[in-house]
């Protein structure tokens, strides 16, 4: 199996400090990820770094310039107490068809939502994704997303960090592997605790995060 799932769009590292862990990314890696933008009213921000190709990894944390959010912070940034990889998402090449096809699989990856970010110059930048409680909980099924005639963030000239390989662990790896299919994607896991980890090259070398 490819350690590099086919249509990765994105790796997400949420962290309750984002200054912390943007900090320690760079120290690890020699490469200092770049500003992403502002999710106005929810709270976060982010930083970016690319993986390669149209890949990239998303570092969100708590925004300390926004006022508190009505409802909870996206990705539990405020439930988790240390850095680590949440999720990862897909951009399929139809997403509303994705997910009528997993649907009709018997997994329903949650409905379709739009979503927006102010850039560091301003722009707003805006997509759609799968999102809400149908979603399993481990983070370890991709949600998917479609950025339509949006930038890519990937094509915004991001330092790179490019992706050696993804890999999960779950108590039942064959429950994830039977949901990965209905999304028409792939993922190496063995059995374990729920965890995602990556690795990727570095000017000081491979450097695997949690």
């Amino acid at each position: 199996m490819n350690t590099i799932p086919a249509r990765l769009d994105h790796l997400v590292l949420a962290t309750p400090d984002l200054a912390a862990t943007v900090a320690d990314f760079t120290r690890r890696t020699g490469v200092a990820p770049a500003p992403g933008g502002v999710h106005v009213g929810l709270g976060t921000r982010n930083f970016l770094v690319s993986l390669g190709g149209t890949s990239y990894l998303e570092i969100i944390g708590p925004d300390p310039e926004q006022p508190e959010p009505v409802g909870p912070r996206p990705f539990d940034v405020d439930a988790i107490s240390r850095a680590r990889t949440v999720t990862w998402a897909i951009s399929p090449p139809d997403l509303d068809a994705a997910v009528a096809t997993a649907r009709s699989l018997g997994y329903d990856p949650g409905d379709v939502h739009p979503m927006s970010r102010r850039t560091p110059d301003g722009t707003l930048l805006a997509w759609r994704l799968t999102d809400g409680d149908t979603q399993h909980p481990s983070g370890l099924v991709p949600f998917l997303i479609d950025w339509g005639t949006a930038r890519h963030p990937s094509a915004s000239g991001l330092p790179s960090t490019p992706l050696l390989a993804l890999a999960a662990t779950a108590p039942d790896p064959d429950e994830i592997h039977r949901l990965l299919a209905t999304l028409d994607t792939e993922l190496p896991v063995t059995e374990g605790p729920v965890g995602l980890t990556f690795t990727v090259d570095t000017p000081l070398g491979p450097v695997t995060f949690e």
